[in-house]
């Protein structure tokens, strides 16, 4: 299956975390790679990141935490977003995410979980190959 030409992400600060350096310089270095970046801004609810991603076609689903609470904030941005029909779109996850809770993340469905120092170009192609193997595999039955 050919790749989309543009890669729509949506980046997402749920919960209760104002730190948001991070997530604005990843934003920027995926627009630099040729991505279209939609960032919600911080004390994100799971319902509207749900809904944006929705309205926006998103490829991908960027969440980014600094202060705990990730694996159920994301556990129910999951959640939100089958609620919306749209439980197809892989979503990731960076941050200070300490390395006991990566399987407890991949173990709900997480696509890709990106610590500190992660560099953008290799958060970029790993993206990528999210997308093509989102796109490659086969859609299920309602």
């Amino acid at each position: 299956m050919q790749e989309k030409p543009i890669i729509r992400i949506l980046l997402a600060k749920p919960g209760l975390c104002t730190h948001e350096t991070g997530v604005k310089l990843l934003a920027a270095g995926l627009r630099d790679s040729g991505m279209e970046v939609i960032y919600t801004g911080v004390f994100q609810e799971k319902d509207n990141i749900a809904r944006v991603a929705l309205q926006e076609d998103v490829d991908v689903v960027g969440l980014s935490y600094l202060n705990g609470g990730h694996v159920a904030l994301t556990k129910g941005v999951i959640g939100a977003l089958q609620e919306v029909g749209r439980g197809d779109i892989p979503v990731i996850v960076g941050g200070i995410i300490p390395k006991a809770d990566i399987e407890p993340l991949h173990a709900i469905g997480v696509a890709g979980v990106y610590g500190p120092g992660t560099a953008i170009p290799d958060i970029a192609e790993d993206i990528r190959r999210i997308v093509r193997e989102a796109s490659a595999a086969p859609a299920l039955a309602p």
